[in-house]
């Protein structure tokens, strides 16, 4: 009876996988494993490997050693590949889902391990890892691009978190690194921890992989290493909310360029200092996984870009804060769970009345990420407070949740508007961007439609001959922002942009001598 029920829940989790690769599965072809397409374009691909660019217009970003691996891959069709790396990809999710419980199975084995219902217990708690897994939005992301994320979690995970024997620890990190870059940080927090062989393991390990690289492709391995690498434009649209790194955030709040960088840069120190000093604490008190867990927060929250498909990490940390001891951990591990499953910009759409509130809503992962890396994960790096700090820490807490409330209702400025973007003459052929057919009406200096989606309302229109330029303010004093004029055809010049909300928008058009000549308001 008991094994019955560890075999219902394997049998769950294989009927999520199924559903979730068949929804794959019947994506129009341009959307099926997009990512998985671009790796095996650019393998097949005969020319420098960076100037490869795919049908869907996404070029290879990663460094030359991840293409050494891709390119044998690519000998299967690539229908065939797309299945097996679906396969794949779910037996990544069970790996790391028995390797998250790994401490929980180990102590209830040492006590238990002739009783069936610790067997079923333990089998249990696998499955309910897994398939909360599978249905998070990270994993799904996985699953629908064809990601290699959730393979270098994966290798990060059970080499930081000892699983594999010591003489080799180290060496999968280095490997992982060579694929993407953001594992390296692991390579510091093992010189934190005081792991100074596996340190040198990893670095050994990456500079192998590099040098491997540069002997079968050493064109590509110069480009890259030579200027590619810094050239984060090719990856995409940093500001995008799909972004949830630190920098994302900061990108979308809209900071000046030249302030950007050094905020960046002083809270990326400061999280990263503490999420490398709490895993070391882990580390010293012998839970390692829940350390690896928590250096994987900080490689997001670290990277200048963390798309959905990176954020694995996150979903780890929801369920360990879950099975920590104290209600509040458990409260903001389902919290973060459920923040990490779902939108909550589009389920909340109809509540985030202000652009405040939706800003929080459309940055939570971000800011759930931030307070990961500071606050742990449970475990030995909890802090077991009097009743002194602890009353200190629910003032702060409260504090802090104040602040946030009036910013979730105080309109703020253009440059805090989640996803503004004025679209340029580059965007002119895409149907989504430019949809409005009319042409310029006599005595009217702007003609425009309106468009709205689940997270995002875009503004598509023309202007009059007598208008100079335009510019858009999201919420009352906020910094104006201007709208590229765009040439569409001869005599009809278009432009479009879009913003997360228009309830506090204002447009304005000006003529050449800077004189407003029409203002629209109440856009909502």
């Amino acid at each position: 009876m008991f094994e019955r029920k560890v075999m219902a829940a394997w049998a769950a989790f294989g009927g999520i996988a199924a559903v979730s690769a068949a929804l794959v599965l019947r994506r129009p072809d341009a959307q099926r494993l997009s990512d998985l397409h671009i790796y095996y374009g650019a393998a097949k691909f005969d020319g420098p490997l960076y100037d490869y660019v795919a049908e869907n217009g996404g070029p290879f970003t990663y460094p030359p050693f991840a293409m050494v691996l891709f390119r044998p891959l690519s000998l299967l069709p690539e229908a065939t590949l797309g299945l097996l790396w679906l396969a794949m990809t779910c037996a990544a999710v069970i790996a790391i889902a028995r390797t998250v419980t790994r401490r929980a199975a180990n102590a209830t084995e040492a006590t238990e391990a002739t009783e069936a219902p610790a067997r079923v217990g333990r089998g249990l708690l696998v499955a309910g890892v897994a398939m909360a897994l599978l249905v998070s939005a990270p994993v799904q992301s996985n699953l629908r691009f064809g990601q290699v994320s959730i393979f270098i979690v994966l290798l990060a995970l059970i080499d930081a978190g000892q699983v594999v024997p010591a003489r080799y620890r180290g060496i999968l990190v280095g490997v992982a690194a060579a694929i993407k870059l953001t594992p390296l940080l692991f390579v510091v927090y093992f010189l934190f921890a005081r792991r100074y062989k596996d340190a040198a393991r990893a670095g050994a390990a990456f500079v192998a992989c590099a040098a491997i690289a540069a002997a079968l492709m050493p064109g590509a391995s110069v480009r890259y290493w030579g200027g590619t690498i810094f050239q984060t434009s090719r990856i995409g649209d940093l500001a995008s909310l799909g972004n949830q790194s630190v920098h994302g955030m900061l990108l979308r709040i809209g900071l000046s360029p030249g302030t950007l960088p050094v905020v960046w840069a002083v809270l990326i120190a400061a999280i990263c200092g503490a999420a490398l000093l709490r895993a070391r604490h882990l580390h010293l008190h012998g839970e390692p996984v829940r350390a690896a867990v928590l250096v994987g927060c900080a490689t997001v929250a670290a990277s200048p870009v963390s798309w959905t498909h990176h954020q694995v990490w996150t979903v780890l940390a929801a369920m360990l804060l879950v099975a920590a001891d104290g209600a509040w951990r458990r409260v903001a591990g389902w919290t973060l769970l459920v923040v990490m499953t779902l939108s909550l910009g589009v389920v909340l759409r109809g509540v985030a009345l202000y652009p405040g509130w939706q800003f929080l809503l459309e940055n939570a992962r971000s800011l759930g990420l931030v307070a990961v890396c500071v606050a742990g994960v449970g475990g030995a790096a909890a802090v077991r407070m009097r009743t002194a700090r602890f009353r200190a820490t629910r003032r702060v807490a409260v504090a802090v949740a104040a602040g946030l409330a009036v910013l979730a209702l105080t309109p703020l400025p253009a440059g805090a508007d989640p996803t503004f973007k004025a679209y340029s003459a580059d965007d002119l052929t895409n149907p989504r961007y430019f949809y409005f057919t009319g042409t310029p009406v006599a005595g009217q200096p702007v003609t425009f439609m309106i468009r709205r989606e689940k997270t995002k309302v875009r503004v598509n229109g023309v202007v009059g001959a007598e208008v100079a330029r335009l510019r858009y303010t999201s919420a009352p004093g906020g910094a104006a922002r201007g709208i590229p004029l765009l040439e569409a055809e001869p005599g009809v010049r278009t432009f479009s942009f879009r913003s997360a909300s228009l309830a506090h928008g204002r447009l304005e058009a000006l003529d050449a001598a800077g004189q407003v000549t029409a203002t629209f308001t109440n856009l909502a």
